[in-house]
Protein backbone atom coordinates (compact mmCIF):
# COMPACT_ATOMS: atom_id res chain seq x y z
CA UNK A 1 0.00 0.00 0.00
CA UNK A 2 0.85 3.37 -0.95
CA UNK A 3 1.17 5.77 2.07
CA UNK A 4 0.28 9.12 1.62
CA UNK A 5 0.92 11.75 4.55
CA UNK A 6 -0.33 14.60 3.06
CA UNK A 7 -2.76 15.63 0.33
CA UNK A 8 -1.75 18.91 -1.98
CA UNK A 9 -4.58 20.34 -3.86
CA UNK A 10 -3.91 22.93 -6.41
CA UNK A 11 -6.44 25.82 -7.83
CA UNK A 12 -4.84 26.49 -10.96
CA UNK A 13 -6.24 23.84 -13.81
CA UNK A 14 -4.13 21.17 -15.64
CA UNK A 15 -3.86 20.50 -18.84
CA UNK A 16 -4.58 17.05 -19.01
CA UNK A 17 -2.14 15.78 -21.99
CA UNK A 18 0.11 16.74 -19.77
CA UNK A 19 2.73 14.06 -18.89
CA UNK A 20 4.89 13.05 -15.71
CA UNK A 21 7.83 15.98 -16.16
CA UNK A 22 5.22 18.74 -17.03
CA UNK A 23 3.22 17.74 -14.11
CA UNK A 24 6.24 17.59 -11.77
CA UNK A 25 7.18 21.24 -13.11
CA UNK A 26 3.85 22.38 -12.35
CA UNK A 27 4.31 21.32 -8.99
CA UNK A 28 7.63 22.93 -8.76
CA UNK A 29 5.76 25.74 -9.69
CA UNK A 30 3.10 25.98 -7.49
CA UNK A 31 4.48 24.11 -4.02
CA UNK A 32 8.47 24.63 -4.44
CA UNK A 33 9.45 21.23 -4.11
CA UNK A 34 7.60 17.60 -4.25
CA UNK A 35 7.88 16.12 -0.97
CA UNK A 36 7.83 11.50 -0.12
CA UNK A 37 4.71 10.41 0.71
CA UNK A 38 2.29 13.34 -0.86
CA UNK A 39 -0.04 13.46 -3.27
CA UNK A 40 -0.98 16.37 -5.64
CA UNK A 41 -4.10 16.79 -7.38
CA UNK A 42 -4.85 18.55 -10.19
CA UNK A 43 -8.12 19.00 -12.10
CA UNK A 44 -8.84 20.53 -15.93
CA UNK A 45 -10.66 23.84 -16.51
CA UNK A 46 -13.67 21.82 -17.24
CA UNK A 47 -13.86 19.94 -14.41
CA UNK A 48 -14.28 16.58 -15.77
CA UNK A 49 -10.97 14.92 -15.55
CA UNK A 50 -8.03 14.83 -12.09
CA UNK A 51 -4.50 13.55 -12.35
CA UNK A 52 -2.80 12.50 -9.26
CA UNK A 53 0.51 12.75 -8.79
CA UNK A 54 2.28 10.51 -5.47
CA UNK A 55 5.80 10.34 -4.37
CA UNK A 56 5.42 7.53 -2.65
CA UNK A 57 9.60 7.72 -1.31
CA UNK A 58 11.42 5.76 -4.28
CA UNK A 59 9.66 6.86 -6.74
CA UNK A 60 6.87 8.82 -8.81
CA UNK A 61 3.21 7.86 -9.65
CA UNK A 62 0.97 9.90 -11.91
CA UNK A 63 -2.79 8.38 -12.05
CA UNK A 64 -5.73 9.87 -13.98
CA UNK A 65 -9.39 10.04 -13.42
CA UNK A 66 -12.47 10.96 -15.92
CA UNK A 67 -15.97 11.27 -15.17
CA UNK A 68 -18.82 10.21 -18.05
CA UNK A 69 -21.19 13.26 -16.11
CA UNK A 70 -21.18 15.50 -13.67
CA UNK A 71 -17.80 17.15 -13.03
CA UNK A 72 -15.42 17.49 -9.43
CA UNK A 73 -15.83 20.06 -7.13
CA UNK A 74 -12.91 22.21 -7.10
CA UNK A 75 -11.43 24.51 -4.79
CA UNK A 76 -10.84 28.15 -6.73
CA UNK A 77 -8.79 31.39 -6.47
CA UNK A 78 -10.51 34.59 -6.23
CA UNK A 79 -8.96 37.50 -7.03
CA UNK A 80 -9.93 41.04 -5.62
CA UNK A 81 -10.99 42.23 -2.26
CA UNK A 82 -12.44 39.35 -0.35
Amino acid sequence: MIRIAEIWLSTQPMDMRAGMDTAMAQIMKAFGSIKPHCAYLFCNKRGHRMKVLVHDGLGIWLCARQLEQGKFHWAQIHQGKP
